[in-house]
């Protein structure tokens, strides 16, 4: 197994301990979440950096990849959810984009016939990852612990408030729109060909 499957392997083991981490009532545990968190996040940057500087670019990676990006930023949003700061039907909106065209793009993939990331799903990504780790920052900031009662009592109003469902909306309807976008560009290379291959 290569080093960037190796990463890939260790991003999806890190999904549990994560999310069981900041599940834990000691502000520290939570800490500690935080952090895998952010070395999963950062295992995703480097094995594609790795993979393509290095010439170990394997189909076995082409299908884990980015099935442990989603795994890894479904379980933040439906940890969100259990926790009351997110709303169910969006997220579930996001991981049935996001899972459906994981399918479609390793399908292409194996049939020889792989499609470019697109500069909007990059950006959906970033959007996505960007908003799971200021929710993390905020629960962090929630810890009397760390910044005290007053910070507190003020990040719990905003983590109740309508503001991150506004956000939330946002990065759903991006989401499900880039989505609809791939299907669009990429139906002729990866949809009918193949099956006119069949």
């Amino acid at each position: 197994m290569t080093v960037p499957n190796q990463l890939t392997m260790l991003r999806i083991v890190l999904v549990p301990v994560f999310v069981a981490l900041l599940l834990q009532e000691d502000p520290y545990l939570k800490l500690m979440g935080v952090i895998v968190f952010a070395v999963a996040s950062i295992t995703d940057a480097y094995d594609g950096y790795h993979a393509r500087k290095y010439g170990e670019t394997t189909r076995l990676g082409a299908f884990l990849d980015p099935l442990a990006d989603k795994f890894l930023i479904t379980a933040a949003f439906l940890l969100y959810v259990h926790m009351g700061y997110l709303v169910l039907w969006m997220v579930i909106l996001v991981a049935v984009r996001d899972l459906l065209i994981t399918v479609l793009r390793v399908y292409a993939e194996f049939m020889d016939r792989p499609v470019v990331t697109s500069r909007e799903a990059k950006y959906k990504t970033l959007a996505q990852n960007v908003f799971a780790y200021v929710i993390m920052v905020l629960l962090l900031m929630k810890e009397k612990v760390f910044f005290g009662s007053r910070v507190s009592a003020t990040i719990e109003q905003v983590l109740q408030s309508d503001s991150l469902d506004y956000v939330m909306l946002a990065v759903t309807l991006f989401t499900v729109y880039t989505g609809i976008s791939y299907l669009v560009a990429n139906w002729d290379v990866s949809i009918r060909s193949s099956a006119r291959e069949r």
